[in-house]
C-alpha cells in the first residue's frame, strides 16, 4: 500500500446513497446543515461550496475545506432510477408480493435472513404484512359501501368491486405515502434489492460502470492523497459492485493512492443471501480480498434498517479472508443525539437510519462531516479500529 499522510491535503470523496427517489440536492442540503454543527461543535472551519451537477448526469458534486484540508465530494446519481421504481403502480405490487415472498420462502431465504437480522427481517417482512393487510381492508371497504347500493343493482355493483377496492389501495398508498412506516417505499425497494440479485435492473450496469471510472480515473491521475468510497443503506452492496468493477480493470486498483471503502447502515446480507445473488457474492469476496482497499463497516444496533450483528462477509455465506476485513466501527445512538431525542425519534426508522449521516453531539465520537471531509485520513481511523480489533482479539478467546 502508499504511505500515508499525517494530514490530508486533498481527498476525493465517492458517495453512494441509498434507494431514494429524492433529487441530489437534498443530501447537499443535509451535509451543508451538518457541517454547520460539526464546525460549531468541534472549534472547525467548515466551508461547503455550492452543487453541480456533472454534464454527463452521473454525479452531483461540491467541495468542502475544512481547516486546510478540501474534499471533492461527488455524489453517484441514481435518483431517475429509483424514481422509475417507486412508486410503483398498484397492480404490479398486488402481483408482485406474493410472488417474490413465496419464491424468498421455498429458497429458505426467509428463515436465513431472520436468523440473521431478527430486527430488519421484522421491518421488511412487517411492511409487506402491512401492504396486503391494506388491500384486504380495500376490499372490505368497497364491499361495505356498495352493499348500501339498491338491491336492484347490487348484481351489477358486485362486477365493480376489484375496480373500487383497486382505487381505494392506489387512494391510501398516494395519501399516506406508506407513512409512519414508509410501507410502500420499503415494499418498492425490497422488489429492486431483489430483482438486482437476479440481474434484472438493465439501468444499473452502465450508471455502476460511469462511477466506476470516475473513481478509477481519479486514482490514476493522482493529486489527491487518499480516495474514500461510502456506500450507505442499499448502497452498501451498490459500492462493493462499483469497487468489483474497478478491481476487473485493475487489480492494482489502491496502489497508487490509499482507498478507503466505508459502509454505513449496511444491508449487504439482504441481497447477499437470495440464492439468485451469485455475482453480487462474487464481488464481496473480490472486493474484501483486495489489498489495495481498506474496508470499514461502521454499525448502528440502534437502526432498524441495516443489518449488524455480523460482519457482511459471513452473514452472507461468503468467506471472510480475516477479522478485520471488514474492520468494524460500532456507533452508539447517544454520542450522536441527546437521550431526550432519542425517546422522541427511536421509532422514526428513516430517521434513525440517517443518524450516521450528520454531526455528533460529542466531540470524541464519530462524526460523518468529520470523519469524510477533516484533516486526519481515514485509512488512519480503519487503522485504528484494526488495532482496537485485534487488541481484543487475545482477551475475547481467553474468556472463551
Amino acid at each position: 500500500m502508499p504511505p500515508l499522510p499525517s494530514r490530508i491535503g486533498r481527498r476525493a470523496v465517492f458517495y453512494l446513497p441509498g434507494f431514494d427517489p429524492r433529487e441530489p440536492e437534498t443530501y447537499w442540503g443535509l451535509f451543508r446543515r451538518e457541517a454547520r454543527r460539526t464546525a460549531e461543535r468541534r472549534d472547525l472551519t467548515i466551508a461547503v461550496g455550492e452543487p453541480r451537477r456533472s454534464a454527463d448526469g452521473i454525479s452531483l458534486d461540491w467541495a468542502v475545506t475544512a481547516d486546510g484540508t478540501r474534499t471533492v465530494y461527488s455524489l453517484l446519481r441514481w435518483d431517475a432510477i429509483v424514481r422509475s421504481r417507486f412508486p410503483r403502480p398498484e397492480w404490479r405490487r398486488l402481483v408482485a408480493v406474493p410472488a417474490l415472498l413465496l419464491r424468498l420462502s421455498r429458497a429458505g431465504y426467509t428463515r436465513r435472513l431472520r436468523k440473521e437480522a431478527r430486527r430488519f427481517s421484522t421491518v421488511i417482512y412487517g411492511v409487506h404484512r402491512i401492504y396486503l393487510a391494506l388491500a384486504a381492508l380495500s376490499l372490505v371497504i368497497a364491499w361495505a359501501a356498495l352493499s348500501l347500493l339498491p338491491a336492484g343493482v347490487r348484481p351489477w355493483s358486485w362486477l365493480a368491486l376489484p375496480v373500487a377496492a383497486y382505487a381505494i389501495l392506489a387512494l391510501i398508498t398516494r395519501l399516506t405515502r406508506g407513512k409512519p412506516l414508509y410501507v410502500a417505499h420499503l415494499v418498492d425497494d425490497t422488489a429492486f434489492t431483489h430483482d438486482h440479485a437476479a440481474g434484472r435492473t438493465p439501468e444499473m450496469p452502465a450508471r455502476l460502470d460511469a462511477f466506476a471510472a470516475r473513481i478509477a480515473d481519479a486514482e490514476a491521475a493522482g493529486g489527491v492523497d487518499e480516495i474514500v468510497v461510502v456506500g450507505h443503506s442499499s448502497s452498501s452492496f451498490l459500492g462493493v459492485e462499483v469497487l468489483d468493477r474497478i478491481l476487473a480493470r485493475n487489480p492494482g486498483f489502491g496502489s497508487r493512492v490509499p482507498v478507503s471503502f466505508v459502509t454505513l447502515g449496511s444491508v449487504i446480507p439482504w441481497i447477499a443471501l437470495d440464492p439468485a445473488a451469485d455475482r453480487i457474492r462474487g464481488a464481496l469476496a473480490r472486493v474484501a480480498a483486495a489489498d489495495g482497499i481498506a474496508w470499514l463497516d461502521i454499525r448502528a444496533p440502534w437502526d432498524w434498517l441495516s443489518i449488524h450483528l455480523r460482519d457482511p462477509l459471513t452473514a452472507s455465506g461468503v468467506p471472510s479472508p480475516g477479522p478485520d476485513r471488514p474492520a468494524v466501527m460500532r456507533v452508539q445512538i447517544e454520542d450522536l443525539i441527546e437521550p431526550r431525542v432519542v425517546a422522541r425519534r427511536r421509532w422514526n426508522l428513516f430517521r434513525m437510519h440517517f443518524q450516521l449521516l450528520m454531526s455528533s453531539r460529542r466531540t470524541e465520537a464519530f462524526d460523518y462531516i468529520a470523519f469524510v471531509a477533516g484533516p486526519e485520513p481515514v485509512r488512519a481511523t480503519i487503522d485504528r479500529c484494526r488495532r482496537m480489533a485485534a487488541q481484543a482479539a487475545p482477551d475475547t478467546a481467553r474468556v472463551a
